[in-house]
This record gives structure tokens, sequence and C-alpha cells, in this order.
């Protein structure tokens, strides 16, 4: 297996979804919740589902499912949500801007620490409580906060020379949300997330939808 490659990738994609559905039937007071109901609701078949939990290390009762509580517990635990990740973005611009926003972030552990960009304009002003610092306090910043996960949004064109630094200053994994691939150590992990790439997808499936 290369190195950084899950092979469980679509499982753990797939976590989230099931996290949900068990939040909402926890919340209901529904003590247990089968592999079959979570399959029903995301119309996947139930034996995906249960391949999918087992990497959890939880394992359902004959007649019951698996306990609400346990579950969530056991998926949180494997994506690493139940822990406070020390997060820095990279790039204050509008993607930047609405990523520091998002609320959904914290309540998976994501905690962004700092901001940084290089415009004069946006060096000094906060962005939803998080203060922007210029780009070449980086590595300061990083020590102070203990940051090991960066959130890049910084114009494509700068993505590499952006990611040189930030792995320079300590950063260990990288969520890349800028449309260039990344060349960066063995030992840090990016993760590059194409939102052109997910729109052109919705586009062609609109079309073939329109021409059944």
């Amino acid at each position: 297996m290369a190195k950084h490659k899950i092979t469980a990738a679509p499982s753990v994609r797939r976590l989230p979804s099931y996290l949900y559905i068990v939040q909402q039937a926890y919340k209901n007071n529904q003590e247990y919740i089968s592999g079959t109901v979570i399959a029903q609701e995301l119309k996947l078949e139930p034996i995906q589902v249960r391949k999918d939990l087992a990497i959890t290390g939880i394992v359902g009762r004959p007649k019951k499912g698996y306990p609400t509580g346990e579950l969530m517990n056991a998926i949180n635990r494997f994506l690493g949500w139940d822990t406070t990740h020390k997060t820095v973005l990279i790039g204050a611009g509008n993607l930047g801007t609405a990523l520091a926003g998002y609320q959904e972030f914290r309540l998976h552990g994501i905690d962004i620490a700092a901001a940084f960009d290089n415009d004069p304009g946006k060096i000094g002003t906060t962005i939803h409580g998080v203060l922007v610092h210029p780009l070449d306090t980086l590595e300061k910043q990083i020590k102070r906060t203990g940051a090991k996960i960066a959130i890049l949004t910084v114009p494509s064109e700068h993505a590499q020379e952006a990611a040189d630094r930030i792995v320079a200053a300590g950063i260990s994994a990288i969520w890349n949300f800028t449309n260039r691939k990344l060349s960066v150590p063995d030992h840090v992990v990016v993760q590059k997330e194409d939102l052109t790439s997910g729109f052109a997808l919705l586009s062609v499936m609109m079309r073939f939808d329109r021409d059944e």
C-alpha cells in the first residue's frame, strides 16, 4: 500500500452520512439502530453499511443492531472528531472567509487558530473571529498555536509556494482547496478538494438526466 493511501477511503467518506443518521436516532431516544435502516436512508446495501462500520471497531448485536450512543462514539473516535485539531487558514479571500465561518468544523474538532494573507488590507482584520496575520509570521504563529493542519485557499498560481512555506513551518497535513497538485515531502498528508470537478460531475449528471 502506498504511503498515505487509505484502502478504505470510500468507507471513510460514507461515515459522516452514517453519523448524521445515528445522531438523529439518538436524539429521538432510539437505543439501537440497524445497518438495514441506515442503508435504506442512504439507498445503500446493508452489507456495505456493515462493512463500513466494521472499520470503526464496533460490533452490532444480533436482532438489535448497534447501540446508538456507542456507534456515535465509535465513528467520532475513528474519524478523529473527538479531538481538537489546531488549524491555520492560508488565504483570507472569499473561500477562506466562508470556510472560517463554517460552524460544522468546530463540531468535528477543527479549531482555526489563525489565518494568513499577503494583502495589507486584510492583515490585522478578523474573519469570523479569526485574526489575519501576515504570511511572513507563519512559522511563529504555528509554533504559538501548535497547529498541524493547514487549509489552503490561496490563488492556484501561488499554491506550491504557499505549500512550501507551511511545510517548512512545521505543518504535517494540508487540506488543499486550490486546483494545483502539490509537491510535498512524504511525511506530509494532502487532501485535495477540487470544487470545479464536483461541479463538472453535477453538470454532466443534469445533462444526462434531461436527455433521458
